[in-house]
């Protein structure tokens, strides 16, 4: 066993061992994007042979490939509703210590990514963690990590978390024969490795993170704009003191002053008490005045803005610079009739990079003035090529919230997760069931949808389950999970612990799907030649293709955070390799409990 197996492999299987290791290099040493890498490794072994259409296309088919790209939708509709906002926004208070703050932190993103990819979670929390840093006046570095550890954790303790737990459930129903996971079947082996990580950050591990300053504030830009605010009737910060409304400590944003009746509020204290119809005038950076659009009841305080033909949910921020051959140069936005000419709205005007003040209508614009626009996105399209601009970009993520459909997308979460829990429908239906009805009934636009989708994770799952199927039917698979086999000694405990091993060292230099995938067709080879139940092994690599804690490159979060919270390379190994032994030792001896041999 074991090196005979491999002698007697064909040149078919030989070449896939090759397009493996080449992947292998590719990703841990190469620049080049892990979809290229994987998209070329499956056309050479669809162009030599080893696979035909059918197998070479069977990842873009499979049934967690789809669940994953559906359900960025379904979290797409819960963030534009202002739901993660509220949460994270309500939760964090002001703690007064390193512990309490990291249980703040952890809890809610723990208990949020179990149900939405962890992926947008930790998204939308660096800013909100780097300006709670801030106010604790804490260094990020002491957050950023346990934020993406969280995520991570939270992630694999239910079926939908994570990519990885769906892609390895479709190919439990594809390859494997088994009639799948439910919603919460892996819980009991992934929760309690969740709590020793929770455990371990807590005790020891908040003792490892580093002190470091980030190498680029989040807030530092050349373009400074001033922006006036006004609130509406409705709100629901009118009589809340500024502190409360989290109109405070802003990142890269400071309210100037409020216009009151006849007054004006020169020195805003923090207890002061907003009031309808009050005009906040803000100053700062176009990242930071894109979040203001999120806060509910707080609108533009120029009525340009209700003249637009798209509603305002379907209209964005865009930067552009004015040319010298613009017909709106050297006049007034006024006198240019700048709203009727590009049906676009100019909330603020920046010079040489220093805000230009004064009324937005008497302002008179000269040539590479940089705009901060209100329009609907089609105006890139027709202006990109247009001679009355020199450049024109989109502000990500500037859309408003659509808060009055908040309830609208909880429900349609709840929803989704119960049916997929009880069994009534399969993950893949509940999934496709919510995006609609997160499209449907206006929590995301379809616009907003199509963008949320992460393309190049779903080209990088596919490509991946096609070169898992050439390992499987070359026998190569079967070759690696002999030698595994005889490495464990022919104890399953010991092929539990390699097969994690193995996951968790790919994981660490490639994709988590990628790794679950390539993986998966090794453990079934191994499993079935042993005779033992395959359920523990899928578990397994659920799990270890997620807990990627040594590397920043491990997983898509630890690199969202790296340079937020201005980590060096090392950082990650010394608080997250112990992580990784915790959850290795936690998983072997807990799934053969849950899961009998």
């Amino acid at each position: 066993m074991g090196a005979a197996n491999f002698l007697e492999l064909s040149w078919q299987a030989w070449l896939t061992l090759a397009v493996v290791a080449g992947v292998f290099g590719g990703t841990a040493l190469s620049r080049m994007a892990p979809d290229t890498v994987f998209l070329g490794a499956l056309v050479v072994l669809f162009a030599s042979g080893v696979l035909d259409v059918a197998d070479a296309l069977r990842g873009f088919a499979n049934p967690g490939m789809i669940t994953v790209g559906t359900l960025y939708v379904v979290a797409a509709g819960l963030q534009q509703t202002g739901g993660l906002a509220w949460i994270s926004h309500r939760v964090l208070g002001r703690p007064n210590s390193t512990t309490r703050a990291l249980i703040r932190l952890m809890a809610p993103v723990m208990g949020v990514s179990a149900f939405l990819n962890n992926t947008p979670v930790v998204a939308m929390f660096i800013p909100i963690v780097a300006e709670w840093s801030r106010k604790l006046r804490m260094s990020p570095s002491r957050l950023m990590i346990p934020l993406s550890y969280a995520a991570i954790c939270g992630g694999v303790c239910t079926l939908v978390g994570t990519s990885t737990n769906l892609v390895v459930n479709g190919m439990l129903i594809a390859d494997a024969g088994k009639p799948g996971l439910r919603m919460f079947d892996i819980t009991f082996v992934s929760l309690p490795c969740a709590l020793v990580a929770f455990g371990y950050i807590l005790l020891a591990g908040r003792r490892l993170l580093p002190e470091r300053k980030p190498a680029v504030a989040g807030y530092e830009d050349a373009r400074r704009y001033t922006v006036e605010m006004i609130l509406d009737p409705s709100s629901p910060l009118a009589g809340q003191t500024i502190e409360q409304a989290g109109l405070r400590h802003l990142p890269g944003l400071f309210l100037a002053e409020i216009a009151r009746g006849g007054r004006v509020i020169a020195a805003v204290a923090p207890d002061e008490v907003l009031r309808a119809e009050d005009r906040l005038i803000f100053a700062g950076v176009v990242d930071s005045i894109a979040d203001l659009r999120k806060f509910r009841g707080l609108r533009p305080a120029t009525d340009q803005v209700f003249k637009l033909a798209p509603p305002r949910s379907d209209r964005c921020l865009i930067e552009a610079v004015v040319s010298n051959t613009c017909p709106n140069a050297r006049r007034s936005i006024r006198d240019g009739r700048f709203r009727t000419r590009y049906n676009a709205v100019v909330l603020s005007v920046a010079r040489e990079g220093e805000r230009v003040g004064g009324k937005i209508g008497d302002i008179v614009l000269e040539p590479g003035d940089v705009l901060l626009l209100e329009a609907h996105p089609s105006f890139l399209d027709r202006r990109r090529v247009s001679r009355d601009f020199y450049l024109i970009s989109r502000v990500p993520d500037s859309e408003p919230l659509r808060h009055r459909r908040a309830p609208v997308a909880a429900l349609v979460l709840a929803g989704m997760v119960a049916a997929a829990a009880t069994g009534q429908v399969s993950m893949l239906k509940a999934a496709m069931i919510a995006a609609v009805l997160m499209v449907g009934f206006g929590c995301c636009s379809l616009d907003r949808a199509r963008r949320s989708v992460q393309w190049h994770v779903l080209l990088v799952i596919a490509a991946a389950l096609g070169i898992g199927r050439a390992l499987f039917t070359t026998g190569a698979a079967a070759a690696i999970g002999a030698l595994l086999l005889r490495l464990a000694g022919g104890n399953p405990w010991g092929l539990l612990a390699a097969v994690y091993g193995l996951t968790t060292v790919l994981t660490e230099v490639m994709t988590n799907s990628a790794a679950a995938a390539l993986v998966f067709p090794i453990a079934l080879a191994a499993s079935r030649e042993l005779g033992v139940s395959f359920m523990p092994f899928a578990v397994a690599i659920m799990i270890g293709a997620s807990a990627s804690f040594a590397t920043p490159i491990g997983y898509q979060t630890n690199l969202m955070v790296y340079g937020p919270g201005g980590y060096r390379f090392g950082d990650f190994a010394r608080v997250g390799v112990p992580l990784n032994l915790l959850f290795w030792g936690t998983t072997v001896l807990i799934a053969p409990l849950v899961y009998p041999f």
